[in-house]
């Protein structure tokens, strides 16, 4: 049995095995197909996928069943994945100034033929908001054999009842508050309003502002003599800004920072003391740092804001680990063929972005803690990525002979008694004429 086959079958079956018997089974050759990039082969169809699998037509038909109403919660599988990966001790966490960094990010799987879909997310090459499945990504974020890479840990759906994109964000950013400890800080994208995270009272985080962001001093100017006594800070505007043919010059930083990263200066402009320009007079709340980082390998700076008094570095690191969130989606979508799907249970339809995403992330874990596999002669330098873990697992079937838990097994229930067919399909009579039918 080839090893990268051996590694993930292992890797699969302490994720499953707490399941109930018969789901994790079912779990564990729906994970298998996803991993093995059957989804990819099959362009989102996922039976024809758990029969490319090598599965019998009853493995399949219980694969099938566990993703649709299988006894198993995504949350309680990001759970046990965490207990996995800290057991095996090769994924050690970023730290940064003291402090943890947590991606926080939404993505979406596109869905624009599903009737009745009632959420949808703004696709940046239509110009518009699409019919989609948004799924909120939680993730901290540590290296695995030189790679940087993000272990999820909630997975948020939007909401039924309101899908409206600004709920579904507010509901992110309130379940990554509940999960951030005292050491750790959120990394958000320009997604994320500044307003939006403090109002669900984060008070550990970095997030990237606008380039036209302005801010104020928390304290107001002293009064001159003349005219009405100011009650609001003065105006900080970090960058320049041109309005109307008017170049409006940026307030000049109380600090500078410079250091060196990857053989390159950077230059950090610090402003302190700040708060958001429609705090009120006065406001109680937390001051906010704000760094404007001069990269020369980019053509516009990056303006960053963090309630934390913490130097332009490592404010700037912390914000660059949260690219590592990226890789779940990419991993899933592009590598794993999840972006189409052909599901439209209400419940699937939430369940499979889900396993994907979690697929995604087994995935690029189990290739950057493997040795690099070559696809071919030719390939000199592998590099442990994920596709070429990918290609490794797609030409071997599921493999039957590999020793399992004893508690991932079939699900001996008698099923003799049960109507089968067009019958065992239908609902239970409740009425007394039906039951005497």
């Amino acid at each position: 049995m080839p090893e990268a086959v051996a590694r993930m079958v292992t890797l699969l079956s302490a994720l499953v095995v707490a399941l109930p018997v018969g789901t994790n089974l079912g779990l564990l050759h729906l994970l298998w197909m996803l991993v093995s990039g059957q989804l990819l082969a099959t362009r989102g169809a996922v039976i024809p996928g758990l029969q490319a699998c090598g599965l019998s037509p009853r493995a399949v038909r219980r694969a099938w069943a566990a993703l649709g109403h299988g006894a198993w919660r995504s949350a309680g599988l990001l759970t046990w994945w965490q207990v996995v990966v800290a057991a095996e001790g090769r994924w050690p966490v970023h730290t940064h100034g003291g402090y943890h960094p947590v991606a926080v990010d939404v993505t979406a799987f596109w869905r624009p033929r599903l009737q009745g879909c009632a959420t949808s997310h703004y696709a940046a090459a239509a110009g518009r908001a699409l019919p989609a499945i948004p799924v909120g990504l939680i993730g901290r974020v540590g290296s695995v054999g030189g790679q940087r890479l993000a272990r999820p840990v909630a997975f948020v759906r939007a909401e039924g009842a309101d899908p409206r994109a600004s709920t579904h964000q507010r509901l992110v950013v309130r379940a990554a508050v509940q999960r951030c400890a005292a050491d750790e800080v959120l990394a958000c994208d320009a997604g994320f309003s500044l307003a939006l995270l403090q109002e669900e009272g984060a008070t550990r985080f970095v997030v990237r502002c606008p380039k036209n962001a302005t801010f104020r001093r928390r304290t107001a100017p002293p009064y001159q003599g003349r005219g009405r006594p100011p009650t609001r800070g003065a105006l900080v505007r970090p960058l320049p800004r041109t309005y109307r043919g008017r170049t409006r010059p940026a307030t000049p930083p109380d600090r500078i920072e410079t250091w060196v990263e990857d053989g390159v200066v950077l230059r950090a402009e610090v402003w302190t003391n700040l708060v958001r320009p429609d705090a009120a007079p006065e406001s109680a709340g937390p001051t906010l740092t704000v760094v404007a980082v001069h990269d020369p390998r980019y053509r516009e700076p990056l303006l960053l804001a963090a309630p934390l008094a913490l130097s332009g570095q490592v404010l700037h690191a912390l914000y660059h680990d949260r690219w590592a969130v990226e890789q779940l989606p990419l991993a899933a979508k592009q590598m794993l063929g999840a972006a189409r799907q052909f599901v439209s249970a209400p419940d699937t339809c939430q369940r499979l972005p889900e396993i994907a995403l979690l697929a995604g992330a087994i995935l690029s874990y189990a290739a950057a803690t493997a040795p690099a596999i070559p696809t071919g002669v030719w390939d000199r330098r592998p590099q442990p990525t994920p596709g070429r873990f990918r290609r490794a697992l797609t030409r071997v079937p599921f493999p039957q002979d590999f020793p399992l838990p004893a508690q991932i097994r079939v699900k001996a229930a008698p099923t003799a008694h049960l109507p089968t067919g067009f019958w065992g399909q239908r609902c239970r009579p409740t009425r007394p004429q039906e039951v005497a039918a």
